[in-house]
């Protein structure tokens, strides 16, 4: 999947290999997540005041600190993947989890880890031009359901679904996507709805909310 920034607008699009005998299904929102938490921003990156800055609230709720991902479980839908970081190329574009692997998600490695205070993003392929990928079954994710991330500091986080929705590209909601959080959360996401063969891209991106507990 590719994630396009746009510092004024903060538009991110993410292109993924398709199931179709094509070339591509786009599994992330058409807006970029904010790099307010990030570490040391990347020259590439967009600058912290085009993002979202934490309120006086800030780092209220449950949270732990700050650790690289190493794996995700989600027992619902069989999900047991290793993490790899997505960062942003010259092209000023998130760089994907490498097409030909199915069983790979990614994190934005200079925004916020999963289980820190704020909004982490965590992507996956839905499919490959041969099979089904990692998030294939991501919208059987029901509120209430549980997955787990195993973390390089021995640490595992444990995240609640709060809800699971699918927005169409020319309607994305970025801000209730990717706003700041006083809590950690993390929102899982993926490409979905009808696939378009002409623009060689699906319609839709499915996104899980979800909280740490």
């Amino acid at each position: 999947m590719t994630i396009l920034w746009s510092v004024a607008a903060l538009v991110l699009t993410v292109t993924m290999v398709a199931g179709r005998g094509e070339s591509s299904d786009a599994g992330g929102p058409p807006h970029a997540p904010p790099a307010a938490h990030a570490t040391p921003a990347a020259p590439d990156a967009p600058p912290s005041s085009a993002a979202p800055h934490r309120t006086a609230a800030s780092g209220a709720g449950p949270h732990l600190p700050r650790s690289r991902p190493v794996r995700l479980h989600i027992p619902k839908i069989s999900v047991n993947a290793p993490f790899t970081d997505l960062v942003i190329g010259r092209n000023g574009q998130l760089q994907p989890p490498p097409a030909h692997d199915t069983n790979l998600v990614g994190w934005y490695a200079k925004g916020v880890s999963p289980g820190e205070a704020g909004t982490a993003i965590i992507a996956g392929h839905v499919d490959t031009a041969t099979s089904p990928a990692v998030f294939a079954g991501l919208s059987a994710l029901k509120r209430g359901d549980r997955f787990h991330v195993a973390r390089a500091d021995g640490s595992r986080a444990t995240f609640v679904v709060d809800d699971t929705d699918s927005f169409d590209k020319d309607d994305f909601p970025s801000e209730r996507v990717y706003g700041d959080t006083p809590d950690a959360q993390v929102r899982l996401i993926t490409c979905a709805g009808a696939y378009d063969r002409q623009a060689r891209d699906y319609t839709e991106n499915l996104v899980v909310f979800a909280h740490l507990v």
